[in-house]
């Protein structure tokens, strides 16, 4: 699908980060779109963002929580409407929240938060989409997984299980999908996206979706993590998007998204047995 012009592309957490510059690169090719996202000012913001880069571009918004089957079907039903359609051509599960590092000392409702979203969500939204995946002409879906669904880590001394786990199961799930697309319906293609550390807010997310009330103290913490992650990344958001929308164009099943990335690949690859010591663990690039 090297063209997206008058296309219907969904994007799940549309309102900040990859999901967001997604909705705007989408509306520049001329793609009709549909997004979601628990906040209703991000995707606000990001529909400003379009209508100044690309005036008169379609884009639709719609609160929905992705963990939630219900509101995906309401999100489904709301772009059949707006957009007078039975079928859509392109899916980005891209939703997703960290949270939940350890199974002994986290608490138990913050770890499931991060894995019904980014496992979940991903599975559910598949469940409801795919249906009008099948009944285009030509569809791609593409599943957001992470460095982090090949390599449960981010260093020798800090547990990382709800949101490693749910990476792991988007990419194990849409492995096996391929299989399962090429058999039964085989103009539909499916897509792994695997980024690195890529410039988003995704510790500010965190705080606004597993609904923290910080301390003053805590708050400003919180923001300063939020800013250093950004700034430090390798890659920005935008650039992430477009590298993600050029894998789609080639028709890569397999989209490593950042020079960090692949190089953690190809280290995990090439030593799995000692993948966990802590010598391991050194800072990439």
């Amino acid at each position: 699908m090297r063209d997206f012009t008058e296309k219907i592309a969904v994007v799940t957490g549309g309102g900040t980060g990859i999901g967001r510059e997604l909705v705007r690169q989408l509306a520049a090719t001329g793609a009709r779109v549909a997004m979601c996202d628990l906040s209703v000012d991000n995707m606000a913001k990001t529909i400003a963002m379009v209508e100044e880069d690309t005036p008169g571009a379609r884009v639709l918004a719609h609160r929905a929580d992705v963990s939630d089957e219900g509101q995906l079907e309401e999100f489904r039903d709301a772009i059949l409407a707006e957009f007078d359609t039975d079928h859509v051509h392109l899916m980005f599960n891209n939703a997703g929240v960290v949270g939940g590092g350890s199974m002994i000392t986290d608490e138990r409702s913050g770890w499931e938060r991060c894995f019904e979203i980014t496992w979940g969500g991903v599975y559910l939204a598949t469940r409801v989409f795919l249906p009008l995946l099948v009944a285009a002409s030509e569809a791609v879906l593409i599943n957001t997984s992470s460095v982090n669904g090949f390599y449960a880590s981010v260093g020798a001394h800090q547990p990382h299980t709800a949101y490693s786990s749910a990476k792991f199961a988007v990419k194990g799930f849409t492995e096996a999908l391929i299989t399962d697309l090429r058999i039964n319906a085989p103009h539909v293609k499916v897509t792994l996206v695997m980024p690195g550390h890529i410039g988003t807010p995704i510790v500010e997310n965190a705080v606004r979706i597993h609904e923290i009330e910080p301390t003053r103290e805590e708050a400003e913490f919180y923001s300063a993590a939020s800013r250093l992650y950004e700034d430090t990344a390798p890659m920005s958001a935008a650039e992430a998007a477009s590298a993600m929308l050029e894998g789609v164009r080639s028709d890569q099943w397999r989209i490593l998204v950042g020079d960090d990335a692949v190089e953690l690949d190809e280290k995990v690859r090439a030593d799995p047995s000692g993948a966990y010591d802590e010598a391991f663990f050194t800072p990439l690039g």
